[in-house]
């Protein structure tokens, strides 16, 4: 019946061809139209996962709470110096502050005058006394350097430094380093190479670290959500910023951007990256293996056409369904052209065997229609119930590409049977001459015949050999992994995550109030995975009476110092004097004595007085290289001077927002100890606190989550999967051995592709996972059209048609795979890796696996059995050759 069905189908479209092809263009062209204006794609991985779940409440509840940490650009800001650190984001923040229009709002995270003024006050008590007592000893320093900040003003500071030298206050031997970081500086500035100096190294005697040179501004943009990237105007605005105010080349500063908008722009445009070379490319690989199975420029261009028909239709009919794709349902394109082209082959070789039997488009393709028309069905069914047993599943990024594909898959299959006989008989093809199949495979075929045995055993061997691999199969639960590594935003990401004190590896308590998160806090402390637990209360100092009083005898010594007039800047002559002054001091002081006080006291004065007879040019830079980050540390030292009590009601309020929302409830940062890179790290750290905290969320606890979720899905699936299509095996074949004959091979193929993912350091994830159920889909397709055959008595199945379709049909879904391989984009590469793995597994085990299981045609053996029938019943033989075509079609 079901042959007889796809048979009326397909002659109805050979009889009325164009009506369906124009039917079919104009479904095409409205769906093109359709997807072109409301295509829209979600890069947000974490949207991958169903919301429904505990874990994704969580995080949802605290997104809602503190938004301005999910919808934020950061800016990293790196300088060569602590001072150019901050005068770069100070200006880098009053540029993006005159943008209202673009950006929300802008906080310099360190270099705010909260933190500027109160800095002292987060250190201990006794580092603060000690820190006030060398201010007050320098008294005499800052007053020359507040009142003079010139060339000038940096000698006459020497040349105290050095009466304290001569009256033995200093010794000779420790002011050797100071000097030689002021010769070291003064000879690049002579050598016309770019220097810069650093005053907050130079009074401590130690190099800076890292988070010194390093400054961070938090913005808050504008996004346009009608835009495929969101905050791509607000971006280009920082890095223009950026530009124009020169911070390369003032202050040697590089500016970088990360946070989630950022990496979210990054993630679409480096799914975009390429695509048009690997589309086209693809296309053209795809019609070079059309050409080689078909043989027939005509039936291409019907073939390649169905395919586009299809494409157009099942991405409006996904965005339909989906309203917004993903990184992962995005993947349904090529997906399409290497599944859905299968069907095309397939009916295209068919109709191509039946027209080397009868010379007449026609008849050829009604044949074509009733013989290849139960195993196309079937294949078709079984592939989209792979797909679709994805549906239910709390993983929506496969769900939906479930959903899309299996749709895609029924579209396949409709335009197949009707767009494609339509175009055939509408292009008239001409006939074949030659017959259809591999007939140099013969001897593979005896060989297998004759060695089943052997070979089922190896095989099995084989398989059972590596089950212990399994075990080590591993999935990787980290999205960041899936992101591209070299763009900025990731790249920014990553180096951040290697400084233990960033928060990017942190863990988030959403708890009712402060007191609540006080209670808290001594109850995480006790995690031993645990470096750190943060909250609103870490921002009010302890002890802050006793520093006070230390920073205020301080002030009390320097603040007069800061209220003088600045004097008139020097003239370059009184300059250039007051440098051949401090080179005849320092000459003087370092006589004939030795010693490494001695030598750089010299070197110092050499340098100067190279200085002071230079060109006005280098003193002007020289100016520029001390005096600048000069000013920079005095203003700050002004304003630490200025520090004040601090408060819960004292504290700014963009601060507190950070850490309590407007309904009083208060967050909870916790950071791990150990390398933040260290997946196992993260899985234990996350672990920890959930004992201790059940409703945490933050990366580490997503990432724990997400893999359970993740894999569980994966195994619900794969059960759906293997129940839906063992029934419609059942429903159509019938016999339980015929179901097993043709699963055995499937799973067989599953086993051996995750055998083959440990063996070569292949982990799955997010995205590649979906090479599970497409090897389903894929391989089911295969070992159908292989039963079938088997059933109705073909032998030889490796010389036959049926390899040449099967072949040709499984390079155009590798090749389909293979564009996804090369994408920059490492989800998609992992995603096209085991895709072509899995489909080089599944094509094995159809065409030399399968045939060698099932042995000789259950048909075969029937007739053998019967020898004595034969000979006493008269046989009689049509004049046309019955084809193994024919006996498919009669036992469907």
């Amino acid at each position: 019946m079901l042959a007889s069905w796809i048979k009326s189908i397909v002659d109805f479209c050979t009889d009325h061809p164009w009506p369906v092809l124009v039917t079919s263009l104009v479904l095409a062209a409205v769906s093109g139209s359709y997807a072109e204006r409301n295509f829209a794609i979600n890069t947000d991985i974490w949207k991958l996962i169903s919301p429904e779940l505990p874990w994704r409440q969580r995080q949802i509840a605290f997104n809602r709470t503190f938004p301005q940490r999910l919808e934020s650009i950061i800016a990293v800001v790196d300088a060569p110096t602590s001072e150019f650190a901050t005068e770069a984001s100070v200006a880098l923040t009053r540029r993006l502050v005159a943008q209202p229009g673009l950006f929300r709002s802008v906080r310099n995270l360190q270099d705010s005058e909260f933190f500027l003024r109160n800095g002292l006050l987060f250190l201990p008590a006794h580092d603060v006394q000690r820190i006030s007592k060398k201010l007050e000893e320098a008294e005499p320093l800052v007053q020359i350097l507040a009142t003079d900040p010139s060339l000038r003003g940096l000698t006459q500071a020497l040349s105290l430094l050095l009466a304290g030298v001569q009256r033995g206050v200093v010794n000779l031997d420790a002011a050797g380093p100071p000097f030689d970081k002021l010769s070291h500086a003064l000879d690049e500035v002579l050598a016309g190479r770019d220097t810069f100096f650093s005053w907050r190294e130079f009074a401590t005697g130690e190099p800076a670290q890292q988070r010194d040179l390093r400054r961070f501004i938090e913005i808050r943009p504008v996004l346009d959500y009608t835009a495929l990237e969101a905050g791509k105007a607000a971006t280009d605005a920082v890095r223009a910023a950026a530009a124009e105010l020169s911070l390369k080349q003032h202050f040697g500063a590089g500016v970088r951007l990360t946070g989630a908008v950022p990496i979210a722009d990054d993630e679409f445009s480096s799914v975009r990256k390429g695509w048009l070379v690997n589309g086209i490319g693809t296309v053209l690989v795809v019609l070079g293996i059309l050409w080689l199975a078909l043989r027939s420029g005509r039936i291409i261009l019907t073939v390649f056409a169905t395919l586009m028909i299809g494409l157009s239709l099942t991405a409006a009919l996904g965005l339909l369904i989906a309203g917004t794709l993903n990184v992962i349902s995005i993947a349904f394109a090529p997906l399409f052209v290497g599944v859905g082209v299968d069907f095309g082959i397939q009916f295209s070789v068919r109709y191509r065997s039946e027209r080397h039997k009868v010379d007449d488009l026609r008849i050829a393709l009604s044949n074509a229609a009733r013989r290849a028309g139960v195993p196309l069905t079937l294949a078709a069914a079984a592939t989209a119930a792979g797909f679709f047993a994805f549906m239910p599943t709390a993983y929506r990024g496969i769900s939906e590409l479930g959903e899309i594909a299996g749709t895609g898959m029924i579209v396949a299959f409709i335009t197949s049977i009707t767009v494609l006989p339509a175009l055939l008989r509408i292009i008239k093809p001409p006939g074949e001459k030659e017959g259809i199949g591999f007939a140099w495979l013969a001897p593979v075929d005896r060989f297998t015949e004759t060695h089943r045995i052997a070979i089922l055993i190896a095989t099995g061997a084989i398989a059972l050999a590596g089950l212990p691999l399994l075990l080590s199969l591993r999935f990787d639960s980290n999205p960041m992994n899936l992101r591209d590594p070299n763009v900025e935003s990731v790249a920014t990401y990553l180096d951040l995550r290697t400084d233990p004190e960033t928060s990017t590896g942190a863990i988030d308590l959403l708890v009712s109030s402060l007191s609540t998160a006080r209670r808290e806090e001594e109850r995480l402390v006790q995690v031993p995975e645990a470096s750190s637990i943060l909250s609103l209360d870490k921002f009010i100092p302890s002890d802050q009476q006793q520093k006070l009083a230390f920073i205020r005898t301080a002030a009390e010594s320097l603040r007069p110092d800061f209220e003088e007039p600045v004097e008139t800047a020097p003239t370059d002559a009184e300059t250039v004097e007051a440098l051949n002054e401090s080179a005849a001091a320092l000459t003087k002081l370092a006589g004939n004595k030795t010693g490494p006080g001695a030598e750089a006291a010299k070197r110092l004065a050499d340098h100067i007085a190279r200085m002071a007879a230079a060109p006005q040019g280098v003193r002007q830079i020289a100016e520029t290289v001390f005096v600048l980050p000069l000013e920079t540390m005095l203003s700050g030292l002004r304003q630490s001077l200025g520090a004040e009590e601090i408060t819960e009601q004292t504290l700014p309020s963009d601060l507190k927002a950070d850490w309590v929302a407007p309904d009083g409830r208060a967050r909870i940062e916790i950071l791990p100890k150990g390398d933040p890179n260290d997946s196992e790290i993260i899985h234990n750290f996350a672990r920890a606190v959930l004992a201790v905290a059940p409703n945490a969320t933050g990366g580490p606890v997503t990432i724990l989550e997400a893999g359970h979720t993740v894999v569980g899905a994966f195994l619900q699936a794969g059960a759906w999967a293997l129940i839906s299509i063992a029934m419609l095996l059942w429903i159509t074949l019938r016999r339980i051995t015929d179901v097993l004959l043709t699963l055995i091979p499937l799973l067989l193929a599953g086993v051996v592709t995750l055998e083959i993912c440990v063996l070569i350091g292949l982990p799955l994830n997010f995205a590649n996972i979906i090479a599970l159920p497409v090897l389903l889909g894929i391989g089911v397709a295969f070992k159908i059209y292989y039963i079938m055959a088997w059933r109705a008595g073909q032998t030889g199945l490796l010389q036959s048609s049926l390899t040449r379709a099967v072949f040709f049909s499984a390079m155009t879904t590798a090749t389909a795979f293979g564009s996804l391989w090369f994408s920059s984009h490492p989800g998609m590469s992992s995603m096209g890796k085991l895709l072509a793995l899995s489909l080089a597994c599944t094509f094995a085990a159809a065409v030399l696996f399968q045939p060698v299981l099932m042995g000789r045609p259950r048909r075969s053996r029937e007739d053998a059995m019967e020898p004595d029938r034969a000979r006493i019943k008269p046989v009689v033989v049509p004049l046309q050759k019955t084809s193994v075509s024919d006996r498919i079609a009669d036992k469907a």
